[in-house]
């Protein structure tokens, strides 16, 4: 019998992203989605509840994922995450053992439009089978989010060469 270890999530980003490097120079981005869910509360009324998933970002051989996600996201923004579950341990300054549940994305597509005329958004990463890291359209939002500041206001998502 296989394993198989893997997450699909969509959902808005809880913050700004924020890239670090590795010792070895490579660039890794944190952030984290909010994802809302239906259920019945304890009287069965319906209850909509909001979960929480930490995700993290590398870049890895030509695929500048977590370089991309930290310049092309803000707080707010809607993604689809592909990517695995993983687990880690380790002991705080304070002697404490501590422990956190992450999702390590192979791929993050951004679903908001980057302007107000409902287009698609920007494909970040690539999955298996579409190694060359080109843009991938994807349907646009319903919310306009807007572009980070620093960003330019009139490029056409197709001309991104990612």
């Amino acid at each position: 019998m296989s394993n198989l270890n893997k997450a699909l999530l969509i959902g808005r980003l809880t913050k700004d992203p924020e890239m670090r490097y590795t010792p070895s120079g490579t660039a890794v981005t944190n952030f984290s989605i909010a994802t809302n869910r239906w259920s019945s509360g304890p009287e069965g009324e319906r209850k909509e509840f909001t979960d929480y998933h930490n995700i993290v970002a590398y870049n890895a051989g030509k695929r500048n994922l977590a370089e991309i996600v930290a310049q092309y996201t803000r707080k707010g923004a809607l993604v689809f995450i592909e990517g695995r579950i993983q687990t880690r341990s380790w002991e705080g300054q304070d002697g404490q053992k501590r422990r956190t549940t992450e999702i390590i994305a192979n791929d993050v597509q951004f679903l908001d439009s980057r302007s107000g005329g409902g287009g698609g958004g920007t494909g970040a990463g690539t999955g298996t089978g579409a190694g060359d890291g080109m843009a991938r359209s994807r349907a646009g939002g319903q919310e306009d989010i807007p572009a980070p500041d620093d960003a330019p206001r009139d490029v056409d998502p197709d001309d991104i060469p990612f």
